[in-house]
């Protein structure tokens, strides 16, 4: 892996959506490099619970808002380096994803950091159907059009103790029947510390990974019949797997305004393609990190489910 407490090291990276779920690995592996950390939130108070991972005077939280130029901009006063978690499924993504990463990009461009990465999604395309994915690439290419050396990271889907992925999906294998949406669609799950490391590793080595685009993901292929069935199993449950027909997931869809609904309009738009890394692009490899398999990592916080509790035998 890049050598992030060399003499390259930024003194100071701002990240943007800082104190979120992907946020707190990136954090964590900044501040194990020994670089200064700003953590940019509407709210900063959102990130004060990462103030312990670092050393006295390592880390701060400062308010800022991407629809906001001008908290932008103090938010990027003196950082050697950028990086934006900010990534919404709800509201004025537009506003979020692509006019907000413009801003982030074209302050730090201004203010002469020098790198900045921009993280995306697999799936981002500036065609695509899903009002994510659609301005999910549209982001990107703001991004690189004002800060052209910015580093591109898209990730599959996402897990780790705090995810709303695997923590979901065990809550609900408590129930005899355990419904799948979309189940034959692939996913590449991968783990959230791998994910973070990557990106501080993107945002401290400019040198060896800006202007570059990445696909990172986990290390197996899964159905979302295979994800569901694996977290049912680690969480101590085997509940009978029911596939939803997709005119029914299709019609849930279509109450995806209402409070409380299972699944957006959106969200079924993109569950129309396999969610994995398309070989064409580099990946972990080039990060030197051996992705973490959900296997290996997913019992440490699912077992909480089980009966008993984490520290209840195991059925096989």
């Amino acid at each position: 892996m890049t050598d992030m407490a060399s003499s390259t090291t930024p003194r100071l990276v701002t990240v943007f959506g800082g104190g979120g779920f992907i946020g707190r690995y990136v954090v964590e592996a900044l501040l194990k490099a020994g670089a200064r950390v700003r953590v940019a939130e509407r709210d900063p108070r959102k990130a004060w619970y990462l103030q312990p991972l670092g050393s006295v005077g390592q880390f701060a939280a400062v308010a800022a808002d991407l629809r906001r130029p001008e908290t932008v901009r103090r938010a990027l006063e003196g950082a050697n380096a950028v990086i934006n978690l900010v990534g919404v499924f709800d509201g004025d993504l537009d506003a979020i994803h692509v006019e907000g990463a413009k801003h982030a990009a074209a302050e730090a461009a201004a203010t002469g950091a020098s790198a900045f990465v921009q993280v995306s999604a697999i799936g981002a395309d500036q065609a695509s159907e899903s009002n994510y994915g659609r301005t999910k690439g549209l982001g990107e290419q703001a991004v690189r059009d004002a800060f052209p050396n910015a580093t591109i990271i898209r990730p599959s889907v996402v897990f780790g103790p705090e995810d709303e992925f695997t923590n979901r999906f065990a809550s609900i294998a408590r129930f005899p029947f355990l419904p799948v949406i979309a189940p034959d669609r692939n996913f590449q799950p991968l783990f959230a510390r791998d994910l973070g490391r990557a990106i501080a590793a993107a945002a401290l080595d400019p040198k060896a990974h800006g202007g570059k685009t990445y696909e990172l993901a986990g290390p197996d292929v899964m159905s979302m019949r295979d994800i569901n069935r694996r977290v049912a199993e680690m969480a101590g449950h085997r509940p009978e797997i029911v596939d939803v027909p997709d005119f029914a997931a299709n019609g849930l869809s279509m109450l995806g305004f209402l409070p409380g609904a299972p699944l957006t309009r959106d969200q079924w738009i993109m569950l129309q393609k396999d969610n994995v890394a398309s070989g064409s692009l580099p990946g972990f490899k080039d990060f030197g990190i051996v992705p973490t398999s959900l296997d290996a990592a997913a019992p440490e916080w699912l077992g909480r489910f089980r009966k008993g509790g984490r520290f209840a035998p195991r059925a096989t």
